[in-house]
């Protein structure tokens, strides 16, 4: 059975429900998965009319009464918003009702009603001031699904970058690092990519400093204290590792075809070089989330500047959910 794919809706004043919407009226998606969204009936419907798109909307309570059809959207629908919420601008509302479609799906997941979460972009300033304080998507995911080790993954058709430390500044990224850390993120980039069909995945480690410190030229030491270690580990544990590596080549390597994966020390390491290559095809990918689950996201933001104008660009969205069902479990759920 093709996998059933969860799609939350996320910041309802942003760009999120017509991405979905416009992803959606593609019948090639129906072909590789059973989508159904979670969300709110009002939002969608305020979609469609931008759109104007001809769906049929399906509100549902249970996963068991999505039609999982082309023209159908089927929407867990948890009736949180109105007319109050205005495109383009910071509501503690949607903020607040994001969270509470990620927590359902999340719910979901853990009933195996859905076999994966994809999610459209939250605003954290909104969310912050919906009352929840989380930096995004990822340590949400990580809390409500009781998990301490993750990673936050990115992916494009030419690179694939896992990071050991993401929505922290950078001194204290730097303090977060250690060979523990650091060799459980190898860890998950090897088994995630081996799950995935890689064989022996190639997984290439950056250095901290420029020159991947250059031994001992820049920085105090770092690669050699909190990554050596850890890679030397890894390789002892048959892992196909190699570094620390400058990070002003391996991303270059990477696409070249050195690698099949590169591990970024801090969140502007690794999302950078992803994004030079295309927004349009990047995909988030929380790796490591207890009970197995899967969860993918477009790697943009609510981009409020243009939502409600129908003009959002829906591929990071087509990416995410191809993402969701290949790396969703493929056995049948309760479902």
């Amino acid at each position: 059975m093709k996998p059933v794919i969860g799609i939350t809706m996320g910041d309802a004043a942003g760009v999120g429900p017509e991405i979905i919407l416009k992803a959606l009226s593609k019948p090639e998606i129906y072909k590789m998965c059973r989508p159904v969204v979670i969300g709110d009936s009002f939002i969608i419907e305020r979609a469609m009319n931008i759109l104007e798109e001809s769906f049929i909307l399906n509100k549902i309570n249970s996963v068991k009464e999505a039609s999982f059809q082309h023209g159908i959207i089927d929407l867990v629908d948890l009736g949180l918003l109105d007319a109050e919420v205005e495109f383009g601008k910071v509501s503690a509302k949607a903020g607040a009702a994001a969270f509470k479609f990620l927590e359902k799906a999340v719910h979901l997941a853990k009933e195996k009603e859905i076999d994966a979460i994809c999610t459209a972009p939250l605003n954290k300033e909104a969310l912050h001031k919906g009352g929840y304080k989380y930096p995004g998507h990822t340590e949400i995911l990580a809390e409500l699904t009781e998990t301490k080790d993750y990673s936050m993954m990115l992916s494009s058709p030419k690179l694939k970058v896992i990071h050991l430390t993401t929505h922290v500044g950078l001194r204290k990224a730097i303090d977060l690092i250690n060979p523990e850390r650091t060799y459980k993120v190898i860890e998950l980039a090897h088994l995630t990519l081996s799950n995935a069909g890689y064989a022996n995945p190639r997984i290439a480690v950056c250095g901290i400093n420029p020159h991947a410190g250059e031994n001992g030229l820049f920085g105090m030491g770092e690669e050699e204290e909190k990554l050596q270690p850890a890679i030397e580990k890894a390789v002892d544990q048959g892992i196909n590792v190699t570094g620390p590596h400058p990070a002003d080549t391996v991303f270059f390597r990477a696409v070249r075809g050195d690698f099949d994966i590169v591990v970024a020390c801090y969140h502007d390491q690794g999302h950078v070089p992803i994004k030079v290559l295309g927004l349009e095809e990047g995909v988030n990918i929380t790796v490591g989330l207890n009970g197995g689950i899967i969860r993918t996201s477009v790697d943009h933001g609510t981009a409020f500047d243009i939502a409600g104008k129908g003009i959002a660009d829906e591929r990071s969205m087509v990416a995410a959910l191809i993402s969701a069902t290949e790396l969703a479990p493929k056995e049948v759920k309760n479902n």
